[in-house]
């Protein structure tokens, strides 16, 4: 990343409360062909640093991202100064910056969010605090939980702002997988496992539109803020210490536009 600083574009996605479990099972059953081809080694195993979206992502755009689930320590891509960190190493970009929205701006990136969930719905004082990290920030209902189309929305305004925007940094919260997710899944009448699949096949098509159409090169990461529980051990939700909410699928790469040169062979998903 120090090297390419400036060079590509950045998209940042997170996959809002989806499981590492589920991630991994539909990944090997084929469910998200899009993703099994521009991740082939598989989702990697992480930690994330909070059980809940509003404090997985204030450490995220700290420099937090979800840590690998192997003993450390492990540098991080991105982090901001400060003393006594012991996660920087030869290959992290270190902003003298509060954020890592606020860092990026300095090194002449635009920066812009399309919000999801309800942490970025900026319909309250609360709601604006994340996207007000960013240049600009959009949500809408079209793009929350309860719209069916939400990624698809999303997915249209991403494009539509990396037309108009060189060296960029994008943000996208994908909402579908939260629930409500119960009407990805025909017949449905409650959100469980299973509508959580669904969602994520949804979201898979839909990432592969954002993807085909990005025109500059980009470094990209995906991955999810945290997990969910569906009545496992008696709890349901998330803001819980359970394995399935702390351990969330991660994966990173270089995406190379159709009729770009690719100095890495799984940078373009088949």
């Amino acid at each position: 990343m120090p090297a390419r600083l400036g060079a590509v574009d950045i998209l940042w996605i997170t996959l809002d409360t989806l499981r590492y479990d589920v991630a991994v099972q539909e990944w090997a059953s084929g469910g998200t062909p899009f993703l099994r081809a521009l991740v082939p080694a598989g989702w990697e195993r992480r930690h994330t640093p909070a059980s809940f979206t509003f404090a997985a992502h204030a450490s995220f755009f700290a420099g937090f991202l979800p840590t690998p689930a192997a003993p450390g320590p492990h540098a991080r891509p991105f982090a901001l100064a400060f003393a006594g960190s012991e996660t920087i190493g030869p290959a992290t970009v270190v902003f003298d910056a509060p954020d890592i929205p606020a860092g990026l701006r300095a090194a002449g990136y635009h920066t812009a969010c399309i919000g999801g969930t309800g942490f970025f719905n900026r319909e309250t004082p609360l709601g604006n605090v994340l996207p007000a990290m960013f240049d600009e920030a959009h949500w809408d209902p079209s793009l929350g939980v309860t719209d069916p189309g939400s990624t698809g929305h999303q997915v249209d305004l991403a494009l539509r702002i990396q037309q108009d925007r060189a060296r960029l940094f994008l943000f996208i919260n994908v909402s579908a997988i939260h629930q409500p997710n119960r009407h990805h899944l025909p017949g449905a009448t409650h959100d469980d496992v299973h509508t959580h699949a669904a969602a994520l096949r949804y979201v898979d098509g839909q990432l592969r539109r954002l993807f085909d159409g990005l025109t500059r090169p980009t470094a990209w990461i995906l991955t999810s803020d945290h997990g969910t529980c569906y009545g496992e051990d008696g709890f349901t939700g998330h803001r819980i210490g359970h394995p399935v909410v702390w351990t969330v699928p991660y994966a990173e790469g270089l995406w190379m536009p159709a009729g770009e040169p690719t100095p890495n062979p799984v940078g373009r998903a088949g």
